[in-house]
């Protein structure tokens, strides 16, 4: 099994929580013992996970950042769906899917698969190219969303995109250049899938003439745009609210 390292309270804390079978050790701050430090070392030892004590200086060394606030843990790759058929076919009722062209900056990344979570999307979907992939600072940022989000990374996106159609999944792509439609003009009842666009670049032009229909969130500030993940949250709950059972 490939191993990684993930880091810091939320991330390692929900591994151990949903997933303490693949945690094969986890290295704390042997000059931490505040609360936090002594809940976690409580749930390791429940579920028979190896403790090792290092220093601040050899954590870093393991992640290569500062910030992984006293605990390390070396972990196994998850259970959760890692392709298109497997996610949608276990799926029960209209598929909720976040698509990611070309997302490069891992705090983005973290932060969708945060709101991913929060609004219960069945995945995020991304190239496996020109995309920053799930990396240790990702998964940290993500607070433990991505133990619990499949993220599934595609060689092509533009076909799987395709594949998607023929399973009746509409594809919603953003962009700030639409005026005519925002998202408030579209029906997300059904399976539907919200493309976001990099950071810069937004979606590439083979992804944007794949998406069934273009939409813009619509701004009435001085900015012109959102963050992405702001942008993906927005997008998602919006389909959430559409989802909600009306009342009688």
């Amino acid at each position: 099994m490939k191993s990684k390292m993930i880091f810091g309270f939320h991330a390692v804390t929900s591994r151990i929580r949903h997933e303490a079978s693949t945690v094969e050790e986890i290295y704390v701050d042997s000059e931490r013992n505040d609360r936090r430090m002594q809940d976690l070392l409580i749930a390791a030892k429940a579920a028979g996970v190896r403790i090792i004590h290092a220093d601040d200086q050899r954590l870093s060394n393991i992640v290569g950042t500062r910030r992984h606030q006293g605990v390390v843990a070396k972990a196994g790759e998850l259970s959760l769906a890692r392709n298109l058929d497997e996610l949608l076919d276990a799926i029960d009722g209209p598929p909720l899917l976040l698509v990611l062209d070309g997302i490069t900056d891992p705090h983005n990344l973290g932060a969708c698969l945060r709101v991913a979570d929060g609004v219960g999307a069945h995945a995020v979907i991304a190239p496996k190219d020109r995309a920053v992939g799930l990396n240790a600072t990702a998964a940290k940022v993500a607070s433990g969303a991505a133990e619990t989000v499949p993220y599934i990374t595609v060689t092509n996106l533009a076909r799987t995109l395709r594949e998607l159609k023929e399973r009746d999944v509409l594809l919603v792509g953003t962009s700030d250049d639409v005026d005519s439609k925002t998202i408030y003009d579209v029906d997300f009842s059904g399976g539907c899938a919200i493309v976001m666009g990099s950071e810069g670049e937004g979606m590439r032009r083979l992804t944007r003439e794949t998406c069934d229909v273009l939409v813009s969130v619509p701004m009435y500030g001085t900015v012109e745009s959102l963050n992405v993940s702001v942008a993906s949250g927005v997008c998602l709950y919006e389909a959430r609210r559409q989802r909600l059972p009306k009342a009688v």
